[in-house]
């Protein structure tokens, strides 16, 4: 929602040449992906207002986290303030989601020869549809975040952001990203 916002104020007329691009598109650009890793399947939830707007994103996800993703398809329910104005259709829509989660584990679980030692994570790129995602994990055991995030932490560490900090302190932001 945010990204469509954005787009309306035209700031390739103020800062000519510039251009909106998600962060995952971005990462994509700069071919940052996740190779090698083993025992994790991705899901991929597709915002209702994505914010990848440059890129098909069930093809940016699959370059970023690859090939073997699998789209995770329904509204999460959350959707900016539809969960708080609406919560008779809100949890509708977040029982179908629940279906399709579950659908999902059990076809990772079927195809998946040691399903055991496969853990299932699902991924998207809105802050609404972390946090309205997020509401499965007790129900799926599936657990949810952004796909700059598990790049990050596969790359850096389950304590990037503390050491990101730590270096902002000691050095400054312009250090850090210099």
């Amino acid at each position: 929602t945010c990204m469509d916002q954005l787009l309306k104020y035209e700031f390739e007329r103020i800062f000519p040449g510039c251009r909106l691009v998600d962060i995952h598109e971005y990462l994509m650009e700069k071919g940052y992906k996740l190779d090698g890793v083993t025992g994790v399947q991705y899901l991929y939830h597709d915002p209702c207002h994505s914010p990848m707007k440059t890129y098909d994103p069930m093809s940016v996800s699959k370059e970023l986290l690859g090939d073997s993703v699998t789209l995770s398809d329904r509204c999460c329910g959350e959707s900016g303030t539809f969960a708080v104005s609406r919560p008779d259709i809100a949890n509708q829509v977040r029982s179908r989601k629940l279906q399709e989660l579950n659908q999902s584990v059990a076809t990772i679980a079927s195809d998946n020869q040691s399903a055991a030692a496969t853990e299932v994570k699902l991924m998207t790129s809105c802050p609404a549809c972390v946090q309205g995602l997020s509401r499965y994990e007790d129900e799926t055991g599936i657990e949810t975040d952004y796909i700059v995030v598990e790049i990050v932490k596969t790359l850096f560490g389950e304590d990037w952001a503390e050491t990101f900090l730590d270096k902002v302190h000691d050095g400054g932001i312009e250090q850090v990203l210099l």
